[in-house]
Formats: C-alpha cells, sequence, structure tokens
C-alpha cells in the first residue's frame, strides 16, 4: 500500500473509534438517566454528570447573564 492509503485508512480507523466511544458513552447516560427516573430521584447535577467531581472556579449564585 502506498503512503496515502495507509493514511487514509489510519484516519478512517481513528474517526471509527471515535465515534464509538461517543455513542458508547451516550449509552451509558441514557442508561444512569432512565434508571434514575424509574426509580424517582431527583435528578441533581451529581447524578447527571458523575464525572464532574470539581466545581468551577467562577461559582456564581443567582441569575448570571450570559458573556
Amino acid at each position: 500500500m502506498s503512503k496515502i492509503s495507509k493514511l487514509i485508512v489510519g484516519v478512517a480507523a481513528v474517526a471509527a473509534a471515535g465515534y464509538i466511544l461517543k455513542i458508547t458513552r451516550e449509552h451509558r447516560r441514557e442508561k444512569m438517566l432512565r434508571i434514575t427516573s424509574d426509580e424517582g430521584y431527583e435528578t441533581a447535577h451529581d447524578v447527571l454528570f458523575p464525572e464532574r467531581n470539581k466545581k468551577a472556579r467562577h461559582l456564581r449564585y443567582g441569575p448570571v447573564l450570559p458573556h
């Protein structure tokens, strides 16, 4: 195979892997939300986004105007 063909195959493989990871992540999130809603719990921020365990640096309370 030529270098161009190898490059195209490599880019396609990386794109396919990224797409599969995205679909898997979305499926896992939807499953978690479905379980949470079936149990009757509120969907709090820590339930919806468990991977975000750090608070934002610029935490603001009350109405905030977008930048």
